[in-house]
């Protein structure tokens, strides 16, 4: 039997976030023009602080990798399983992935379905 590797976990509401939906787009506006300059396709963050500085989702990793992906037209935060539709319902942005722990690896799995075919990453 094939385990799924990711899914989507879209329950409840989304919560009200920290700060204003202007200062969200504001950020995510600001590292876009920076991309743009650069050259850069799409970031992908892994530290607690960008994760929660570009959606607003603070997560406990539990020995578990989290990732915050961005391009010019998404922001996708990638999380473990273990967290269930929470990630979804906290995250400022368009989607979140949910990675399981069935395969080794999933990980990159979701991180690679969060990008497009970008030839260029920061």
């Amino acid at each position: 039997m094939q385990m799924p590797k990711t899914l989507k976990i879209r329950n409840g509401d989304k919560v009200q976030p920290t700060f204003s939906a202007q200062e969200y787009a504001a950020r995510h506006a600001r590292l876009r023009a920076y991309m743009a300059d650069q050259d850069i396709e799409a970031a992908i963050f892994t530290s607690y602080h960008n994760v929660n500085y570009y959606s607003d989702f603070l997560y406990c990793s539990f020995g578990r990798p989290y990732a915050l992906v961005i391009t010019q037209d998404k922001v996708v935060s990638i999380s473990a399983n273990i967290d269930g539709g929470q990630p979804w319902r906290r995250t400022v942005g368009t989607d979140n992935i949910v990675y399981t722990d069935w395969q080794r690896d999933n990980y990159f799995v979701a991180i690679q379905q969060a990008l497009p075919l970008a030839s260029r990453i920061g």
